[in-house]
């Protein structure tokens, strides 16, 4: 509560930052990223800069959009991780392109990334699955993910149980329909709010031959 009640207090003094201006921009997107990512790690105020909204596109054509965990990035694309047996595992096994939103409140900053969506490989998915804590695990494991619970929470509870007793005495392997995807980013925009909603608004766009064109946008 005190994170959000000093976050109010300040925010008169947001608008007081420097405009974001193309001479201070990187060259690559996923460098600029970083910096950006970086400031909003050490930000007092933000509890998850690492949250991000994931927006994908149903079987049936309809959009939809949740939360999700950024766990790595670099120049390959942005990575989560999820059960593929979920909404958006469906999704993506059906329209494997997807968008990206971060947005951090006290810097006043945006990202939005769009691109293709990869598998990310089993190596990679169990070195991850293996750093999670174990009741994470057993969680991958127990959950039914977005299927509906018609037994309730006595139902979630014994599956957990099921699955802590199968594992009492070993090591939580992870099960195959739980895995990481990767966003190969194919355009970045970065976002910076100013008064009168005269925003900053610059544009990455991947070229064919793997470079980028940046371009300021209209707020």
């Amino acid at each position: 509560m005190l994170r959000h009640a000093l976050l109010f207090a300040l925010r008169p003094w947001l608008w007081l930052s420097g405009p974001l201006v193309a001479s201070s921009l990187r060259d690559d997107p996923i460098e600029e990223f970083d910096h950006w990512f970086r400031m909003a790690q050490r930000c007092f105020f933000l509890e998850f800069p690492d949250g991000m909204a994931l927006s994908t596109i149903s079987r049936d054509g309809r959009p939809q959009v949740r939360w999700v965990l950024l766990k790595e990035f670099d120049h390959r694309g942005f990575v989560f991780y999820t059960n593929r047996d979920s909404q958006k595992g469906e999704a993506l096994a059906h329209h494997p392109h997807a968008a990206l939103g971060f947005f951090w409140d006290a810097l006043q900053r945006q990202i939005r990334v769009t691109g293709r969506v990869e598998e990310v490989s089993a190596d990679e998915s169990d070195r991850y699955f293996s750093s999670r804590p174990r009741g994470s695990q057993i969680g991958a494991w127990a959950s039914l993910q977005s299927r509906p619970l018609v037994g309730g929470a006595e139902e979630f509870s014994r599956r957990i149980a099921e699955y802590e007793s199968r594992f009492a005495h070993t090591s939580v392997t992870r099960p195959e329909h739980w895995g990481g995807y990767r966003v190969v980013p194919e355009v970045v925009e970065f976002w910076k709010a100013r008064a009168s909603r005269l925003h900053d608004r610059f544009e990455y766009r991947r070229q064919e031959d793997g470079t980028w064109v940046r371009q300021r946008l209209y707020p």
